[in-house]
């Protein structure tokens, strides 16, 4: 029936506000709410990286939108970041959107050597996991979204680690180069992580948006500088804690507890009821016993699958 057609054409800067309803409809099967921000998605669109034209797919059955795709290539030479969600049901949409993003990925990749394309999946999607299967995907990683409820009374400023200095990066732009150096320090040997200058970073964490108060920077003496938290208040559903970052030669003084109890004092005082981050369960820093000790329990879990780019498809 001509109801039922399957349509797919590019997104425009003016599709956000269906991409957010659809992303949240998504949210509401897979986690039990919306958690997508129009403010998130328009920044992905325009992402100075991303081509509307060749990177993005909006999926419409009868004229409904039903999916969505967005790939680019931030991350490295060869390494494709892609995002696909599709509602159940809508098989023939959820593949017509994967060969289109595989297609445009190796279009990207070029002559890299061990060139992949690589997305992220809640662990029970609404996509149908045997169309990533059935094409070679294979799950790689796992990631825990975790939360803790915040309270004012509770949740007061901790006694810093003897003779640490926290300083926020509201007013000087050394100090926001700085955060990012540290960031770029200290995640340096975490799985996926890519190596950014400082304005790609930017991009890359939507930095422009970030409000610098809430970024901030410890240092103990006659050591400098040894700890990063970048932070961001902008989710509607939560406060976010995206880094926390120790020195590895100064990690074990309880600087990244500290740093942790601090953000949750710092988001109490905002009125946030509840803070959230992300962290790689195979983190061999030990994250996640950390965040687990402070009050922190899991949200939801996200798998990375890989697909290696093989140039003839």
């Amino acid at each position: 029936m001509a109801t039922d057609t399957l349509t797919v054409r590019p997104a425009g800067p003016g599709d956000a506000p269906d991409i957010c309803a659809l992303l949240n409809a998504v949210d509401v099967l897979e986690i039990g709410r919306p958690e997508t921000d129009l403010g998130g998605v328009e920044a992905d669109l325009n992402h100075p990286d991303v081509d509307l034209a060749a990177d993005s797919w909006l999926a419409f059955r009868g004229g409904r939108l039903v999916g969505y795709a967005l790939v680019w290539a931030d991350s490295g030479p060869g390494l494709i970041d892609g995002a696909p969600y599709v509602l159940p049901g809508h098989n023939p949409a959820a593949l017509r959107l994967l060969e289109l993003m595989e297609a445009r990925a190796r279009a990207m990749a070029g002559a890299a050597p061990a060139a992949r394309l690589r997305i992220q999946l809640n662990t029970r999607p609404t996509l149908d996991l045997s169309l990533l299967t059935g094409r070679g995907y294979r799950s790689v990683r796992r990631y825990q979204v975790m939360t803790r409820t915040l309270h004012p009374a509770a949740d007061l400023p901790p006694e810093p680690p003897a003779g640490l200095v926290l300083r926020d990066c509201a007013a000087d732009e050394a100090d926001r180069r700085r955060a990012h150096a540290l960031v770029e320090e200290t995640f340096s040997a975490h799985f996926g992580h890519a190596g950014r200058g400082y304005e790609a970073w930017l991009d890359h964490v939507d930095g422009r948006r970030l409000d610098w108060s809430l970024v901030w920077i410890a240092s103990l003496p006659g050591q400098g500088d040894a700890a990063v938290l970048v932070s961001r208040d902008d989710r509607t559903s939560m406060a976010w804690l995206s880094h926390i970052g120790v020195r590895e030669d100064l990690r074990g003084r309880g600087v990244g507890g500290f740093l942790l109890r601090h953000g949750f004092a710092a988001y109490a005082a905002r009125g946030r009821a509840t803070v959230g981050l992300g962290v790689d369960t195979l983190n061999e820093t030990g994250a996640l016993a950390l965040y687990e000790a402070h009050g922190m329990a899991l949200h939801y879990a996200v798998d990375t699958w890989d697909l290696p780019l093989h140039p003839q498809g």
